[in-house]
């Protein structure tokens, strides 16, 4: 599988989070046919009663070789409140995270830009992961969806360059 990824900043607020989207139809297309990934990341400054703020938002892309189970995965930390249909920017991040099942074990990979091994927390219930991690002003947290249960004394958690690694073994 290769990936392609894409990163821009812009101050322009929202009207940021939609340009670059317009081809989107026409590369998902390609990618359905080469089974390919595409990840899109962007961010912008927000001042908001005084305080800065920062909006991170993002999606990535993957299709299965010959167009097979399309799935899109939206990370950062903007959503749209259910009540009035306008987008907030949250204190947390959502990370993005790939999930590959291996024969021994499984492995859970997740992009936490500026975190380090001991800011990584990992809870696990049944077929639920729960990862968080903090330091300074970058706060995760994703719930993951596993294959099987586990217990949490044969998880091992490794961290390198903001790249987190928890391996499952079955």
């Amino acid at each position: 599988m290769t990936k392609k990824k894409s990163a821009g900043r812009t101050g322009a607020g929202f009207d940021g989070i939609f340009k670059g989207l317009g081809d989107l139809v026409e590369k998902l297309s390609d990618l359905a046919e080469k089974g390919e990934q595409l990840s899109r990341t962007n961010e912008f400054q927000l001042s908001e009663e005084g305080k800065g703020l920062k909006g991170v938002f993002g999606f990535s892309v993957k299709t299965g070789l010959g167009g097979k189970e399309l799935k899109v995965e939206p990370f950062g930390n903007i959503s749209k409140d259910k009540a009035t249909g306008k987008p907030m920017v949250h204190e947390l991040r959502e990370p993005l995270v790939d999930v590959f099942e291996e024969e021994d074990h499984v492995l859970i990979v997740a992009e936490m830009p500026g975190i380090e091994a001991e800011d990584v927390q990992v809870e696990i219930q049944e077929d639920i992961m729960t990862l968080s991690a903090k330091r300074g002003d970058k706060k995760y947290r994703k719930e993951i969806l596993l294959p099987g249960s586990f217990q949490k004394d044969k998880l091992s958690v490794s961290c390198r360059h903001g790249i987190v690694e928890i391996k499952c073994m079955k």
